[in-house]
């Protein structure tokens, strides 16, 4: 892009008076008070490294004990966010005028067995509980149970009429234990966005697919790759309470399993089969269920209990009389894993809190940062500013789920939504990551910003693990908001190439969903202001601009914009 188009583009999207364009032959560098006013440009500089240390060192202290949902440490948080929205200036954003939209969670506690066993004609196969597989109640129920159930493998679990794929059949699978791979196809760039993963490849869509289909358990085959974290993320994401929002009406499992690749391919032998001969067979459309010829059977003891939890909400009134009822939306996902159960024989000193100073504090602060620095605007943006600080996102999504289904501001009034969940802390990069790049019109937004930093705007650098149905932006998403995801960028200033990628994989591999995700020493904060600020001027952009953003024509969440902005 030209900087005469630059500047002209940007005047448009913030609707502000057309700045004065150099001539078309001027290659001079792009000045960024042309683009900003030196006061905005002020204000953005004051998301420093003190401002974001100080919220995750606050919010990820012990003293919250990791932030469980309906915790003592989860209202502390609550309590502590609202009060920082208080002093920049917000007013309470909850339809009853409250900071909180509090919601009700079930929480399931099943008590898994030690050992789960597959009969077959030639004997019994006997997994073992943590090391082969994992298992979670699929019911609100005190008991949940499988009796003698037919094991079947449905290969990918998936039915997509768009891309001509079934992989069930029309089967009868009532009261049948499914066996299916994570993941969904990747190897047609004309198939499920090729090696860009859909919701058809998350856990949550098959276990709900499966339900569909009358069966009573699912289990998923983990493989890192596949699943895009190791076995020891499902270990503690799926051990101890779980919460969901209260079931209603829809079909659910008896149970929800994941066993490992190994395990599966013990299950399969069992049977007589081979598994990578039914994964190749489960590679092509006319792929038909092929029962196990297994049986298994197994009961989960559950202990029920109710807990409220809340999204914190907060809005800063816009200064357009004819936009501000308009809002720009900003969100982080406040909660984490609380703490981890003791087992027999674990060391009493060992540290059992999942902080979550990465995941979440690090979005926490970035958006509190950001609230700070548009409240002291000496000039409102025309729009509204909403921030939403969501609960449960760790349980699947919940406080943004409930956020969608009983939206303070109707959806045709959300102009976008930029969420921050995790972030850089390895030092400054060259470019940035835009998990959703390509789907909507703020992809013109993004690369203005970044331009404006001397950087560049990357897609998904991971599109294999589907981050983009993995966080909040997916479920306003699905009432039609469009939205940014912004990622730490990969290619890091002064460090050769692959070193980002070196240093991401570390983490998951050591830290992430661990108590190990502590606020330490030795991050470096200088990428992660600049991707906060990132955050603050695309905003900007957003809230000042004459028109909504849209889904580019055919996306999968154009129809709910359509829908929503007829609705007002």
């Amino acid at each position: 892009m030209s900087i005469r188009s630059f500047l002209i583009l940007t005047a448009l999207l913030c609707g502000c008076a057309p700045v004065s364009a150099p001539p078309a032959n001027d290659t001079s560098a792009t000045d960024g008070v042309a683009l900003f006013s030196a006061a905005t440009l002020t204000a953005s500089e004051s998301i420093t490294t003190e401002a974001i240390r100080e919220v995750v060192a606050e919010i990820s202290a012990d003293r919250y004990a990791g932030r469980g949902p309906g915790s003592e440490g989860d209202r502390a948080a609550r309590a502590y966010l609202a009060g920082r929205l208080a002093a920049a200036g917000f007013r309470p954003g909850a339809a009853d005028g409250s900071w909180e939209q509090p919601f009700g969670l079930i929480g399931i506690r099943a008590d898994q067995p030690s050992s789960w066993a597959f009969s077959s004609e030639v004997g019994d196969l006997i997994l073992d509980q943590s090391d082969d597989f994992i298992v979670a109640s699929g019911v609100q129920a005190a008991v949940a149970s499988v009796s003698d159930a037919e094991v079947v493998f449905v290969g990918y679990g998936i039915q997509a009429p768009e891309y001509d794929w079934d992989d069930y059949k029309d089967a009868n699978l009532e009261g049948k234990v499914l066996l299916m791979l994570n993941n969904d196809p990747d190897w047609d760039p004309d198939l499920f966005g090729g090696d860009t993963r859909l919701y058809y490849g998350r856990w949550t869509y098959k276990y709900e697919s499966a339900a569909r289909q009358g069966a009573v358990g699912a289990i998923i085959i983990h493989t890192t790759p596949s699943a895009g974290y190791p076995w020891q993320v499902v270990q503690t994401s799926w051990s101890g309470e779980q919460f969901e929002l209260p079931a209603g009406a829809e079909p659910r499992l008896q149970v929800a399993a994941w066993v490992t690749e190994d395990a599966a391919r013990e299950l399969v032998d069992q049977s007589g089969l081979d598994l990578d001969a039914l994964i190749t067979a489960a590679r092509e459309p006319g792929f038909i269920p092929v029962p196990l010829q297994l049986r298994t059977s197994i009961e989960l003891q559950n202990s029920l209990s109710q807990a409220t939890t809340a999204n914190v909400i907060g809005l800063l009134d816009g200064s357009d009389p004819e936009l501000a009822d308009e809002v720009v939306v900003y969100m982080a996902h406040h909660d984490h894993l609380g703490v981890a159960e003791p087992t027999p024989g674990d060391d009493p000193n060992v540290d059992r809190i999942y902080n979550g100073a990465r995941d979440n504090g690090i979005g926490v602060a970035v958006v509190t940062a950001i609230a700070d620095s548009l409240a002291a605007l000496p000039e409102r943006p025309r729009r509204s500013t909403l921030i939403a600080f969501v609960g449960a996102e760790e349980q699947g999504l919940l406080g943004s789920k409930f956020l969608a289904a009983e939206p303070v501001v109707p959806a045709g009034r959300m102009a976008a939504l930029l969420n921050f969940d995790g972030g850089n802390i390895w030092g400054r990069t060259s470019d940035i990551s835009f998990v959703g790049y390509g789907k909507s019109t703020l992809d013109e937004v993004a690369d203005i910003v970044a331009s404006l930093q001397g950087r560049i705007v990357r897609p998904d650098q991971y599109p294999d693990r589907g981050y983009y149905y993995r966080s909040d932006q997916f479920s306003l998403a699905q009432i039609g908001v469009p939205g940014i995801f912004l990622r730490g960028g990969s290619e890091f200033i002064g460090r050769p190439a692959g070193w980002g990628e070196q240093q991401l994989l570390a983490y998951e591999r050591e830290n992430y969903h661990q108590p190990s995700d502590e606020l330490t020493d030795d991050w470096d904060f200088s990428g992660l202001i600049e991707d906060a600020r990132f955050g603050f001027l695309a905003g900007l952009l957003i809230a000042n601009g004459d028109g909504l953003p849209a889904w580019r024509p055919g996306d999968e969440f154009e129809a709910a914009r359509l829908e929503a902005l007829d609705a007002l």
